[in-house]
């Protein structure tokens, strides 16, 4: 069984930076993408950035230019670092993974920017 565990997700001001990590249980070569959705009270979760087993990357337009997604097969972990952050982009932020047709998710991470 896969487990994305989540961490580095917190309280910042507007035009800080947060870096989020998403560790897997096991290794992440398997996987076919990795990414991070997040959703904002009273919103639909919406995806936020995703990459794929040869690295390449994309990401909503609302965080283009400002959200990078990373990922580390050594460390079986993602990365999302997300720099000029935005009051509205408080939420919880997921990982999720997908390998064939299965999908896993962490458990959330909440980040909250605000003065």
């Amino acid at each position: 069984q896969v487990q994305l565990v989540e961490s580095g997700g917190g309280l910042v001001q507007p035009g800080g930076s947060l870096r989020l990590s998403c560790a897997a249980s096991g290794s992440i070569l398997s996987f076919n993408a990795m990414g991070w959705y997040r959703q904002a009270p009273g919103k639909q979760r919406e995806l936020v950035a995703i990459i794929n087993s040869g690295g390449s990357a994309n990401s909503a337009d609302s965080v283009k230019g400002r959200f990078t997604i990373s990922r580390d097969n050594a460390k079986n972990t993602a990365y999302l670092q997300m720099n000029s952050l935005r009051p509205e982009d408080t939420a919880v932020y997921y990982c999720y993974a997908t390998s064939g047709s299965f999908f896993y998710w962490g458990q959330g991470t909440q980040v909250t920017v605000s003065s």
